[in-house]
């Protein structure tokens, strides 16, 4: 039975309580598993799925992450009942949710989100902090924090508003209500795909395979210039980008990938 407790931090190290892990091949799988709770997302849950991308991100076998939870749920919100009667000065000494996304935002390797079901509130921008999203036909993407008389805290009102646009980040976030499913959130491009919910991790991880048999210095270098272009203007990407398009000249993948083009043949990529 799962234990859905929020007051115990699971040590580095120890086996999880509250996620499950798996690799096929160079593609690690984190599954979310709070069942009785939707998945709501609690410190310990967090605390695990930082070891766990920590793990990941230092073993050499490993290329890219899935990062997934139930059919019915990726993750339905934070949980209201660990939080409710937090208060400011606490909250603000501990940094609370800062752990949150600690280990995402430092990860080297590719996270694919695969979201079945609801991502709302802390679901929604778990998903947000993955590098791409991936939904089931029946998800739903939503920030109801103005319902509960606060705000989005681990992003929401900052990489949605750069997913969908402001006028629908505005509303979604100010009513409370309004929700995004599959096919509006892949319309509005904060999810790059739809599929059917019991084929949606299976291509999350066919995904994660072809990015994870690339070149895994190159991958991890695009995936940094890309996450650039939220941070910098124009001219300062653009600089960025060519310092690392001839960064890539000094790996042995560059002169493999190049060389297999010339020669038409399949490369053999080394990781370095």
């Amino acid at each position: 039975m799962v234990d859905d407790s929020c007051l115990v931090s699971s040590e580095a190290g120890s086996s999880y309580n509250m996620i499950k892990t798996e690799t096929q091949g160079r593609v690690a799988v984190i599954t979310l598993n709070r069942p009785k709770a939707l998945n709501a997302l609690c410190s310990e849950l967090f605390y695990e799925i930082n070891d766990a991308l920590a793990r990941f991100d230092g073993d050499s076998s490993i290329g890219a992450v899935v990062l997934t939870g139930s059919e019915r749920a990726f993750a339905a919100g934070a949980d209201i009942k660990e939080m409710k009667d937090t208060e400011f000065i606490g909250n603000y000494k501990s940094n609370f949710l800062g752990h949150w996304a600690e280990q995402i935002s430092k990860m080297r390797k590719p996270i694919i989100a695969a979201v079945n079901g609801y991502a709302l509130g802390g679901g929604c921008e778990l998903a947000m902090m993955c590098d791409i999203i991936y939904a089931g036909e029946k998800a739903i993407f939503g920030q109801p924090e103005i319902n509960l008389g606060t705000i989005p805290g681990a992003g929401g009102t900052q990489r949605l508003t750069h997913a969908v646009g402001k006028s629908k980040a505005m509303e979604m976030i100010l009513t409370g209500s309004v929700n995004l499913d599959a096919q509006e959130a892949k319309t509005y491009g904060l999810v790059s795909a739809v599929f059917p919910p019991e084929k949606l991790v299976e291509e999350a991880i066919k995904t994660a395979g072809k990015i994870a048999n690339k070149g895994a210095v190159s991958v991890q270098m695009a995936k940094e210039a890309v996450n650039q272009a939220y941070e910098l203007s124009l001219s300062s990407g653009l600089h960025f980008e060519r310092r690392l398009f001839q960064a890539t000249f000094a790996t042995k993948d560059q002169k493999e990938g190049m060389s297999a083009f010339a020669e038409k043949r399949k490369p053999n990529f080394v990781h370095e």
